[in-house]
């Protein structure tokens, strides 16, 4: 109950010491946003691995 009288206060102003319940939604949201773009950082990262070793890569033709 302690808890919830507090979110209250801090979501009113009356409280420095705590985040309002916006900028904890927005704070969850952030981070959400920032693992999905670690996630495709490393996607990205690995795929220009994998083409940089495919342009490396010495050319054979094909024998007749």
């Amino acid at each position: 109950m302690r808890g919830w009288v507090r979110q209250a206060e801090a979501d009113a102003g009356d409280r420095d010491d705590r985040l309002t319940t916006a900028e904890r939604d927005e704070l969850k949201q952030l981070r959400k946003e920032n693992a999905e773009l670690k996630r495709a950082n490393e996607i990205l990262k690995a795929a220009s691995v994998f083409f940089a070793q495919e342009i490396d890569r010495p050319r054979t033709r094909p024998s007749k």
